[in-house]
């Protein structure tokens, strides 16, 4: 014995429910059925008909019924399968009498139109020509048109997505759906366009049929069963105009169904609902509409109960809904003061995230973020973080945009992990024109900086752009500045933005392009969280890590033999030395570089000794930034990159003791140069030549 749910097939009831529907409706186009069958099924239509049009009142949006073009289609099926077996029984016993076909027809010809065959023609053409001419062609007409613009829309949604993921107000999983949405409504739109055909072509046949059962009829009758014309005309008249109103009134409502549907924007309430809502809940509306109507009331001539009635229904309506809305209101208070005095106890649910990045804006500044409103700052933002992964390897976390009213409206903050790392403000209607060193005069306005490079800048009227960029200066946007300090801040402060989590997602990307290299590294030798730190350091001296396979190959060979962060950073450094050498001095063959003097190298070692940099006296620090200072003034005053070459013993120390005062000096140290290179010294680094 099968278990409940499934089939003889192994396959599930509800997935052989349609197609054991469409050999059933099928198979009544070519067997006979009999007169009981005929009424159920035809009672059955009916019954389907208004089911359909239920569904379509309560669906909230076109795709909570996405399958109905498949339903049109079949109800359409099933409508004309009748008529070819209710044709079939009316041929073939239409001279017995009016009931030959079954009740159900025999009651809409007799109780519908009171058995006048003449009206019963007319009321089925009427509803041929309101289901054909008005609502179906409407209906397709406004699915074929919202099929158009719903394809023309479908790369603005898309990217509205793309934009909203990459921003953090969703995550992956709403952004596939999201995307699917988009899809289905395409595919729902195009094919309502086409399922439209169905009914029209349904009306049509609805015709052909009626004069095929009237005319075969009277013909059959005449001819084989030898009646009078009047008798054959009375009883196959009848028959005909039965089985036509009894598959036009469910055609007529299908019809309104998909009507429906395809007019139907997206909401999150029922028709039903809405239409209340929109239409009458505006008490000012219907006291209007009753005093017009009660003005028409007592015009001579006219019906005045009738426009009176209505007119005393709808102000009584009107004062109803007034006096209804503030008891909802009223209602509603009650509930909040309860709430308030007895408020539910905490849990570690309520304690919001924190974000790792986050971009909070002034009110004025919202159309910048916005991408409804054309802003496009996100895009910018989301351009920086896909150059600075190009770049360094590493993928920024999404950055988190709001609003925020306690700040100024053209104010703006950039927060890491919750603490205010930057701040800017935006003058109304001004662009920033900043200088690049080779400007043909000055530009009034006021004074501003580029949060990127740290060139000054000056704001100006937007308008001026073209003045400003013939005399050199590089205009920049608002959503540009913007973008740019958020860029300048995850440069910054890159190596916090590297957490356990990103660490991982590295190590399954390195693990499916190299299988076992990782696991050669960790859990084997080092832990995760060595890993980390030696990233993180990597970062923090602006050491790019995209060569993760070197990276990685050259901890699995040292490893095993220490696990000391700083010994395994200079060994990786060492073996990534072309790339660092090349980030920096642009692929040249020959390195200007700052030198540290023998005598300075030495007064460190000694005053070092085993314990590191915590032994260096104050003294010997503020002497050591001083001198770093004045070579790096010279350096960059010879057009040189800020580098300093040292011994692999002190570059690690200098890197931290200088790194606080000269973020923007790299220490290199000689096994990073490759042997290809040519070093030579343009300056020196020297404590006693200040002293």
């Amino acid at each position: 014995m099968n278990p409940p749910g499934q089939a003889v097939l192994g396959m599930s009831f509800n997935r052989l429910a349609v197609p054991l529907l469409v050999l059933l409706i099928l198979a009544m186009m070519v067997l006979p059925l009999p007169t009981f069958m005929l009424d159920v099924l035809f009672t059955l239509n009916i019954a389907l008909a208004m089911i359909v049009l239920l569904v379509s009142l309560n669906a909230r949006r076109p795709l909570d019924f996405s399958v109905f073009p498949t339903v049109l289609l079949l109800t359409t099926l099933l409508r004309l399968s009748l008529n070819v077996a209710s044709t079939r029984i009316i041929l073939m016993q239409g001279h017995t009498g009016p009931d030959a076909a079954g009740k159900v027809i025999e009651s809409f010809g007799n109780f519908l139109v009171g058995g006048n065959i003449a009206v019963g023609f007319v009321v089925f053409l009427i509803l041929v020509i309101i289901n054909f001419v008005v609502i179906t062609k409407g209906a397709g007409r406004i699915a074929e048109v919202a099929a158009r613009f719903t394809l023309d829309s479908m790369p603005g949604k898309q990217l509205a997505v793309d934009a909203d993921l990459q921003a953090g107000f969703i995550n992956d999983a709403e952004a596939r759906s999201r995307r699917a949405d988009i899809g289905r409504e395409a595919d729902f739109y195009g094919a309502m366009d086409g399922a439209s055909k169905f009914v029209r072509g349904d009306a049509v046949a609805g015709l052909v049929i009626l004069l095929v059962n009237l005319v075969g009829g009277i013909a059959v009758g005449l001819l084989q069963h030898d009646l009078g014309v009047s008798e054959a005309l009375g009883r196959y008249a009848l028959l005909t105009v039965g089985d036509g109103l009894v598959t036009q009134i469910p055609a007529l409502i299908i019809s309104t169904a998909a009507g429906i549907v395809v007019s139907r924007a997206s909401s999150e309430q029922d028709l039903s609902r809405e239409f209340s809502t929109q239409v009458f809940g505006r008490p000012q509306t219907l006291f209007v509409a009753a005093a017009v109507l009660g003005v028409l009331g007592l015009i001579p001539g006219t019906p005045h109960l009738a426009f009176l009635s209505i007119a005393v229904i709808l102000a009584g309506l009107g004062v109803w809904l007034g006096r209804r809305r503030p008891a909802v209101l009223d209602a509603k208070l009650p509930e909040t003061e309860d709430e308030q005095l007895a408020p539910l106890d905490v849990t570690w649910d309520d304690i919001p995230p924190v974000d790792v990045l986050a971009l909070e804006v002034g009110y004025r500044l919202i159309p910048l973020v916005d991408r409804n409103q054309g802003g496009a700052a996100l895009a910018r933002i989301t351009e920086a973080r896909r150059r600075f992964a190009a770049d360094m390897g590493l993928v920024v976390p999404l950055v988190r945009v709001r609003d925020n009213l306690d700040l100024k409206p053209n104010v703006y903050r950039i927060t890491l992990k919750g603490v205010e790392v930057a701040r800017g403000e935006m003058p109304n209607a001004h662009v920033l024109a900043v200088d690049t060193g080779d400007v043909l005069g000055r530009l009034e306005g006021v004074p501003g900086t580029d949060p990127l490079t740290g060139m000054a800048g000056v704001w100006i009227e937007a308008g001026r752009e073209e003045e400003a960029e013939l005399r050199g200066f590089v205009v920049l946007q608002p959503q540009d500045v913007i973008a740019r300090q958020v860029e300048a801040v995850f440069r910054q402060h890159a190596s916090e933005l590297l957490g356990r989590t990103e660490v991982q997602q590295l190590l399954d990307t390195l693990s499916r392009t190299h299988p076992g290299l990782v696991e050669d590294v960790t859990p084997r030798h080092l832990p995760l969280t060595t890993v980390q730190a030696i990233l993180q350091q990597l970062i923090a001296e602006n050491v790019s890590i995209r060569d993760t396979r070197t990276l990685f190959e050259t901890l699995a060979a040292r490893a095993p033999k220490t696990q000391a962060v700083d010994e395994l950073v200079e060994t990786v450094r060492a073996a990534l030395g072309r790339s660092i050498v090349d980030r920096l001095f642009e692929g040249g063959d020959t390195l200007h570089v700052m030198g540290l003097s023998a005598a300075t190298e030495s007064r460190l070692i000694a005053e070092m000794g085993d314990e590191g940099e915590a032994l260096l006296s104050p003294a010997t620090l503020d002497a050591l930034n001083e001198a770093a200072e004045r070579a790096l003034a010279e350096q960059q005053a010879d057009g040189h990159p800020p580098v300093l070459l040292t011994s692999p013993s002190l570059r690690a120390i200098l890197s931290r003791l200088l790194r606080r005062n000269l973020p923007q000096l790299s220490v290199l140290a000689y096994a990073e140069v490759p042997a290809d290179k040519m070093v030579r010294m343009t300056s020196e680094l020297s404590i006693e030549a200040g002293a």
